[in-house]
């Protein structure tokens, strides 16, 4: 029998808040499951307030702005341990955290990458966008391959102890704007792009969370 899936709907949160409530969970998962008491994986989605973070192995220069020059724009910068390099978070944007321990899944972390990316990429397939992934990169890009390559969703997770934490971010109608502050994912000749800007039109979020989270139980379900 696989495990179940708490959703949790956290609306528009400050990243340090979700950061530390999300810290909260998953270090309490790992501790129920090393004292083998119950616990409960969850399926987490929010949006943030403009914010940059920066990977455990990111590299400073990938944040062109400095202090002042970020505020100016109403946005943070946040050190943080996950995989992966700089991203942004912002209105608009789709952010899901998973907290889970992978084993219920039968999953390692690569096929849990994976798995974050296929529910993606089939959400952006509703949208009639036909997305995919680019070699040697995580997250989900469009036109792989070609010079027009661009990203809609960035991944970045730390795993412990076969516990999960951190997510996916999937640009729906965020300002692509703000990533012209920062290489994202250190990449400095690749684009990124939103369900918006590639349909043409504003996309309900209530929606596409009811899309995500349907993919994402599936896939994991699945597993």
């Amino acid at each position: 029998m696989k495990a179940s899936l708490q959703i949790e709907y956290w609306g528009t949160i400050p990243y340090r808040e979700a950061w530390e409530r999300q810290t909260a969970l998953f270090n309490a998962l790992i501790a129920a499951r090393t004292g083998h008491a119950p616990y409960v994986n969850r399926l987490i989605f929010c949006e943030h307030p403009h914010v940059y973070t920066l990977g455990k192995h990111g590299k400073e220069m990938n944040m062109l702005l400095n202090q002042a020059q970020l505020k100016q724009i109403g946005a943070e910068l946040f050190h943080i341990d996950r995989g992966g390099d700089i991203t942004y978070h912002g209105p608009g944007q789709l952010v899901c955290y998973p907290i889970l321990c992978l084993e219920d899944f039968h999953l390692g972390v690569k096929e849990y990458i994976a798995l974050l990316e296929n529910a993606v990429i089939r959400v952006c397939r509703s949208y009639g966008i036909e997305a995919g992934r680019v070699k040697g990169a995580t997250g989900v890009w469009l036109a792989s391959g070609t010079p027009e390559e661009r990203k809609i969703c960035a991944i970045g997770v730390r795993c412990s102890h076969f516990v999960t934490m951190h997510g996916l971010a999937l640009n729906v109608n965020t300002d692509l704007h703000y990533f012209g502050y920062i290489h994202p994912c250190g990449f400095i000749n690749k684009g990124v792009t939103s369900i918006a800007h590639e349909t043409g039109h504003e996309v309900p979020m209530g929606e596409a969370i009811g899309k995500l989270e349907a993919c994402l139980n599936e896939e994991l379900m699945h597993s």
